[in-house]
């Protein structure tokens, strides 16, 4: 979608979100004083250092330096980009994400899914009011399926003829090329195209904002194939997307686990039984992208399968998959049916809680992995055992540092007989990157020059902006840092209700952000007292005065000394040599 993000409503996003909450909801937090502790999600620790605080709405961990406002979290935790955060946290807030007007941001993609949603209502009213809707109606009764749940899928109907949809949809040239851009119509020749789906039952495929971005159809009768989807898209990706990912979303107000299944109508026939966490990857195998999409709803993934030799190669390739995203926190299991069976004839024959009841007893990926490599050597000889070893280490070298990591290798000495630190060239636990040495509040003070000193202070406390006699000439004073006070103090001023996470945002695309991320991080470095942060906001503000003073003044010297200066440059620095005689004498007599 072309527009950029209004700053305005990122800042009531920001106001709207409690950040304690969003990473309570993925890294369990305690109570600690006035903030939130937790173990970090971003290193191996024992002992926390991740903290975050309500008042700020910000995070920060003491150990790896990791930090940032609620949007920075999603980005970092949930692998996810600036504007799909947005979108996420705009989504839990119930609100509409607005752009405006054109910019670089990239194409507008609007009229493609408005294309797709009006396909998705016309298939179905076909399944409503089509004369051959009849057999569509009878195949959905026959697997079980009720009104409400093909109503909730938005399940429809692709009437047989070549050109239904294009009749429909694709009377100009302009909606015509819509259809192309959206795959929903075929070229077999040069100026010839029909309907890419004809005579089948119809399964929307929608994205996480319930917008239609693709189709599957199975076809009614013999046809091949039985079931066929759109082709990739600008906005379809089948190694992305899950069906039944929003619908799940849309169900259940907490997700506990997520059901990964092969096919469309196992995921709707589940459904109609009571389980509404069940998806199903388009066509292809598990891959991380749908791991990390999987991941960001739940921490609990069980992927299911045909108990025959091909659904356990296919466990096993998603079990390879998984092996990199198995943080601490995260649960993946593999449930492999019984022979001839799959979802939706499986709970149509035993009914919701024996099938559920195969779900929480599937296997655990290390139980799978361990039994997999073990059945392919003899356990009962030393180099069976040394076999298994070798198999075993460049799989768990793929899992992320951490607690289960550290436990898989111990499982895996146990199963060969050894102390864990016997295997050899075993992958040594992250350690967490050390700690940035502690100042104390003088060296703080001492370190940090005056602008460094006034944006920590303006960013701990926005409302001294509203100060009314602050002095300003600082402003000409050509050094780091003194464009980024006066622009942080421009907007305190103009918008006083804004707080400090919702003023870094208005950076997070400027070369400046890094910089300014890192003294929000570390602004404990300033142990001012609340009572005190008014005077030495005032006193950094005049030492940036001075130095300008002291800047202005050598310039003209040498203005003065090469001849080039003009009367009113020799008058400016009689003033500033004469002032700063004045503040010598005060100083003097003060001693």
């Amino acid at each position: 979608m072309a527009g950029k993000i209004p700053a305005h409503f990122i800042d009531e996003l920001l106001n709207r979100v409690d950040i304690v909450d969003l990473i309570n909801s993925r890294v369990p937090l305690k109570k600690a004083g006035k903030d939130y502790q937790a173990c970090c999600p971003f290193h191996n620790e024992k002992t926390p250092s991740f903290t975050v605080s309500r008042e700020k709405q910000f995070y920060h961990c003491f150990g790896c330096g990791a930090h940032g406002t609620a949007i920075g979290f999603l980005m970092e935790y949930d692998n996810l980009g600036f504007v799909d955060s947005i979108e996420e946290l705009a989504g839990k807030a119930g609100l509409e994400v607005p752009r405006e007007g054109r910019d670089d941001s990239g194409p507008d993609y609007r009229p493609l899914y408005d294309t797709l949603d009006q396909a998705a209502r016309f298939y179905q009213w076909q399944l409503r009011k089509h004369p051959d809707a009849g057999k569509a109606v009878g195949y959905l009764k026959q697997r079980g399926l009720t009104g409400q749940i093909s109503a909730d899928f938005a399940i429809g109907y692709a009437p047989p003829g070549w050109d239904n949809l294009i009749r429909q949809m694709g009377r100009s040239d302009q909606e015509l090329e819509l259809l192309r851009g959206t795959g929903m119509i075929s070229e077999p020749e040069v100026d010839k195209c029909y309907d890419r789906f004809r005579d089948r039952i119809m399964f929307p495929i929608r994205n996480h904002r319930g917008q239609t971005i693709a189709f599957g159809g199975r076809i009614l009768g013999d046809g091949k194939p039985k079931y066929l989807n759109s082709p990739e898209t600008p906005v379809f990706h089948k190694g992305r997307e899950l069906y039944g990912l929003y619908e799940a979303r849309k169900a259940l107000r907490k997700i506990e686990r997520l059901l990964v299944v092969e096919g469309y109508m196992d995921v709707v026939a589940l459904a109609q039984f009571g389980i509404r966490y069940a998806v199903a990857t388009l066509g292809t195998a598990t891959t991380t992208e749908h791991l990390e999409r999987l991941f960001r709803s739940c921490a609990e993934i069980v992927f299911c399968f045909d108990g025959d030799r091909a659904g356990r190669d296919a466990g096993w390739k998603a079990l390879e998959t998984s092996l990199p995203q198995m943080r601490d926190g995260r649960e993946a299991r593999f449930l492999f049916l019984p022979d001839g069976e799959d979802p939706d004839t499986l709970i149509r024959k035993e009914g919701r809680e024996r099938f559920e009841q195969r779900i929480i007893d599937s296997t655990p990926l290390s139980s799978f992995l361990f039994d997999k490599l073990e059945s392919e050597v003899d356990m009962a000889s030393l180099g069976g055992r040394a076999r298994l070893a070798e198999q075993a280490k460049p799989l768990l070298g793929k899992l992320p540092s951490g607690l289960f990591r550290e436990m898989m290798h111990q499982r895996l000495a146990q199963r060969v007989g050894l102390e864990p630190g016997q295997l050899g060239n075993r992958a040594a636990v992250e350690s967490p990157r050390p700690r940035p040495p502690v100042r104390n509040s003088s060296g703080a003070r001492q370190m940090l020059s005056p602008a460094r000193r006034a944006i920590t202070l303006l960013l701990l406390r926005p409302e001294l902006a509203r100060i009314t006699d602050l002095p300003y000439e600082w402003r000409a004073f050509r050094a780091p840092g003194i464009s980024l006070l006066s622009q942080l103090l421009e907007i305190a001023q103009n918008q006083p209700n804004l707080r400090t996470a919702q003023i870094i945002e208005r950076w997070r695309d400027k070369p400046e952000y890094p910089h300014l991320e890192k003294i929000w991080s570390t602004a404990t470095e300033l142990p001012t007292p609340e009572d005190g942060m008014e005077m030495e906001f005032r006193g950094a503000l005049q030492r940036l005065v001075e130095q300008q003073r002291e800047q202005e003044t050598t310039q003209l010297l040498e203005r003065v000394s090469t001849g080039d200066a003009s009367e009113q440059e020799k008058q400016r620095l009689g003033q500033l040599l004469s002032e700063k005689q004045k503040i010598a004498d005060l100083h003097k007599r003060s001693d």
